[in-house]
């Protein structure tokens, strides 16, 4: 009913929903199930010998607490939800089991985000036909007339609506086609001034958009210094809330700005696409700023102590994670609330027959902002995995809901496209986005690993950085195992290996 571009964002959806579920029971099966079920029976065998000022961390609640104070603990993740499963603080530095079986819950922790994220890029790969297509047929409508007219047809349609479902697609292709010959033979016919005219106006409004993208990172920057160390729920959101503005208007301006110049609308879907990096650049200037004050890059003698600003961040780790957990919860807030405030009311626009109402008419499913949506959860998902380990769970229910709330607003309240563009090339640059934001996401997650942990909390309390649990394990283990270990990392093995592959 609405041409494959739309096809494509559920499409995608669908797999996110089943890509974070998995994943789910991924960590669950090797850190979180563990480490409920199994006891405790002696500690990690390194040696602490950090201050004792640095291994202070008590998040819990002192005394009474008011019944609205679970309600904002809930939605801010401090509180009673600090010191739990869903974050890296509550996770032990012990190794769990019996006497006849042991199970080491930092390696397990370590282990089984890096085999996530490895496993994500798996099925971000495996979803490669799309690209292959688009390589294949170079994303254009080169051929195309004569394959929809003597292939185009399915002749396994059984009833009335496969038919008319059918009939609809290959309406909307040749569509596109149309569309975009009819553009390329405009373009053709440009005099000389005129495309000097178009180019200098494209120059011009691209140095425009990046000075509103620029303007947005700035934003985000203050607002994330004004927003540690100060009480309230809004000011505590106040990040969250600038970086979903900045997401929502600079998008939306840049996409105007792209009508403005007058690009094919394949080549508009792109461009727009490619906003991605405002909200992947959003993000880093969040954790950059963070990282700042853990790392007291403006006051140096809050570190002399714990190598971190203990002082405002026992448990920085903790503090990354409440982050991206209310990025995600955020973001949910507003897509529902933009649902019931704003996509529903719009219906009412069939009723009226005044000039406004005709002006603001029924709104479109504008698949490039809904997929940069997508992208930028799944990517905050990523970058909160090693500090928040259930949120796969939280992005799943999410992403569930967001699925059913876009099938009804999409049959209820929107109207096809006036301008269509081609799934095919989409589908492609949909996972390109997709694979810049896992890329983000894995650089902070090497950082993190190779940087000094809180002393007071989290399965890493006891070591100077997050890998120093691999060599320590690896050279516990038999002589045997250590040899063959060494066989498979050599190049006697890799290279065959890759050559096969």
């Amino acid at each position: 009913n609405f041409g494959g571009g739309v096809q494509s964002y559920f499409l995608l959806l669908r797999f996110l929903v089943l890509l974070n579920l998995v994943s789910f029971l991924l960590i669950a099966g090797f850190v979180v199930i563990p480490s409920i079920v199994l006891r405790a029976v002696h500690s990690s065998p390194a040696n602490h010998t950090g201050p004792e000022e640095c291994m202070k961390y008590d998040p819990n609640p002192q005394g009474l607490v008011a019944f609205y104070n679970y309600v904002l603990d809930f939605l801010s993740g401090m509180g009673f939800m600090e010191y739990s499963y869903l974050f890296y603080g509550y996770y032990s530095n012990t190794l769990v089991g019996d006497r006849n079986f042991s199970y080491n819950i930092p390696l397990a922790y370590l282990f089984t985000v890096v085999f996530y994220f490895a496993f994500c890029l798996i099925c971000i790969m495996a979803m490669g036909t799309a690209a292959r297509i688009a390589v294949a047929t170079g994303g254009s409508a080169a051929g195309n007339y004569s394959m929809i007219v003597f292939t185009g047809w399915d002749y396994g349609c059984l009833g009335d609506r496969a038919t008319k479902l059918k009939q609809k697609n290959i309406h909307y292709r040749l569509q596109v086609d149309l569309e975009e010959q009819l553009m390329k033979e405009r373009a053709a016919s440009l005099t000389l001034s005129q495309k000097v005219v178009l180019y200098t106006l494209r120059i011009f409004l691209g140095f425009v958009a990046l000075g509103l993208i620029g303007a947005a990172c700035f934003s985000i920057f203050e607002a994330t210094v004004f927003s540690q160390g100060i009480l309230g729920l809004i000011l505590e959101y106040l990040p969250s809330i600038v970086i979903t503005a900045g997401n929502f208007l600079v998008p939306l301006l840049c996409e105007q700005i792209a009508l403005v110049e007058r690009y094919r609308p394949s080549t508009t879907v792109i461009l727009a696409l490619l906003s991605v990096f405002l909200r992947l650049v959003s993000l880093g200037v969040l954790l950059f700023t963070l990282w700042g004050q853990i790392k007291c890059q403006v006051d140096l003698e809050k570190c002399d102590l714990c190598q971190y600003n203990h002082e405002e961040y026992p448990c920085w780790e903790t503090r990354v994670g409440q982050e991206m957990y209310k990025l995600t919860l955020f973001d949910l807030i507003v897509t529902i609330g933009a649902l019931v405030l704003v996509e529903f009311p719009r219906m009412l626009v069939d009723n009226w027959s005044n000039k406004v109402a005709r002006w603001v008419g029924r709104q479109e499913f504008v698949v490039s902002a809904n997929v940069l949506n997508l992208v930028d959860g799944q990517t905050v998902v990523w970058t909160g995995a090693l500090f928040c380990p259930l949120l796969p769970l939280i992005n799943t229910a999410k992403f569930v809901i967001l699925f059913y709330c876009k099938k009804v607003t999409l049959f209820a309240n929107c109207r096809p496209a006036l301008k269509t563009f081609r799934s095919t090339t989409s589908n492609f640059f949909f996972l390109m986005v997709l694979l810049f934001g896992w890329a983000m996401a894995t650089l902070v997650m090497i950082y993190s690993v190779a940087i000094h942990p809180s002393m007071g909390c989290g399965p890493f309390r006891f070591f100077p950085y997050m890998w120093a649990i691999v060599p320590m394990s690896f050279y516990r283990l038999s002589e045997v195992t250590q040899d063959f270990l060494f066989f498979v990392g050599s190049q006697a093995f890799s290279v065959p290996l890759f050559a096969l592959s």
